[in-house]
């Protein structure tokens, strides 16, 4: 059976999706290690494609031709902040030996989908392309923090949309009602953690009509808070450090923050995070239709964020609840009822339920279209302040 063409569509566009990151990386800066507690920036190149084989190839039964590469570029690392990792640049292979790694896993997977096999189903494709999809933002951010002098800009770029002050954010009631969360099999794919949808029934509360801005931030910081790690300080001014250049702090931009940021932030204004439900029901109760997302400042369309007003509210009057920054919730991720984990990918959710990650919804600049979907659940560690995540005040 061949696999569906849009699906081998699909990751042909993915691919040339991470590859123009990868494009963008000074050859001398590949073995740099430009976040800490992650793989130097040689794993990722070679990471995508050993997923991908380990994966397709072996639903293709196609004989390895370099197992070490298959092991040594197959899992990445969540390590915590005291255990970092300590490789050097020469424990990894040359950069050549990796790129033609590259090039004979596509070429071998390119011809073996071509012929087709009843073992490579909709599913395992729908795995290899969205995890294709979440490392083109996971690359973003790591990219994010390496040196400008070690990166190019893309040659075509959304200009900087115009800063302005702080704007003035108020609570919005949301009605008590149902909230639902996961996915039904019969919906399509979805990951293991996505399962079973299940109703949640949501008292009333209130909940900021925008996320928390730098400006608002920025009050906190001069009260004796740290300063979000996206900030830094030049000539007694604070700027926002974007991917490619550092700029004046948008006041109207939103705060990207760890959890433990956010957590502190809400307890000094006497408020709260919102839980995985409550978001729902403010989200995704509150929305028209899938497009309502799609127009946000997702899926590639910006660097950076822009402001926290450039969006149209919500039915509910709730602005960027999707895109523009992933938004922490006051949830520890941890599985649903009827969890089953993927036999193919055991460890994808089921390693990460230690309670020591919490739950992120919505999405970022960089965040993929297909990843948009209301049940798709993102998580990281609490301290973990490189992603594009903010938040919003809650009241109940």
């Amino acid at each position: 059976m061949t696999p569906n063409p849009e699906l081998v569509e699909a990751l042909s566009q993915a691919r040339a999706q991470t590859d123009s990151l990868f494009d963008l990386v000074d050859p001398a800066a590949l073995y740099e290690r430009p976040i800490p507690e992650r793989h130097r920036i040689v794993f990722y190149l070679g990471h995508l494609e050993a997923f991908d084989w380990n994966l397709l190839g072996r639903a293709l039964d196609e004989p390895s031709f370099q197992p070490a590469f298959d092991h040594l570029f197959s899992f990445g690392i969540d390590p915590e902040s005291g255990d970092l990792p300590t490789d050097r640049p020469a424990d990894w292979p040359a950069v050549d030996q990796v790129r033609d790694y590259i090039a004979r896993v596509r070429g071998g997977l390119d011809t073996g989908l071509a012929h087709g096999s009843e073992n490579v189903t909709e599913e395992l494709m729908h795995v290899a392309i969205e995890h294709r999809m979440m490392h083109a933002e996971t690359f973003a951010y790591i990219l994010h923090h390496l040196p400008f002098d070690q990166k190019a800009p893309p040659a075509s770029m959304l200009s900087e949309t115009p800063s302005g002050p702080t704007p003035q954010s108020r609570l919005v009631e949301i009605p008590s009602g149902p909230a639902k969360l996961g996915r039904k099999h019969s919906e399509g794919f979805g990951w293991d953690n996505e399962f079973e949808q299940h109703q949640v029934e949501v008292p009333a509360f209130a909940i900021a009509e925008h996320k928390v801005t730098n400006g608002e931030y920025l009050e906190f910081v001069k009260a004796g808070a740290a300063a979000p790690h996206f900030w830094t300080c030049r000539t007694g001014e604070w700027c926002y450090h974007g991917m490619f250049e550092d700029i004046p702090l948008p006041l109207d931009w939103p705060v990207y923050v760890s959890h433990e940021q956010a957590q502190a932030y809400a307890r000094w204004k006497g408020k709260s995070l919102p839980t995985e439900p409550q978001f729902h029901r403010a989200a995704y109760d509150g929305a028209a239709d899938f497009d309502d997302f799609a127009r946000e400042n997702v899926d590639f369309r910006r660097w950076d964020p822009e402001p926290v007003t450039a969006s149209q509210p919500n039915r509910f009057g709730v602005s960027q609840l999707v895109g523009n920054g992933w938004e922490w919730t006051a949830t520890r991720f941890e599985p649903f009822a009827g969890f089953r984990s993927f036999s193919f990918y055991p460890g994808y959710s089921a390693n990460f339920f230690d309670g020591q990650h919490y739950v992120l919804k919505g999405g970022s600049p960089r965040t993929a279209r297909c990843l948009l979907r209301p049940s798709f659940r993102n998580w990281f560690r609490p301290a973990y302040p490189y992603i594009y995540a903010t938040f919003r005040l809650l009241e109940n």
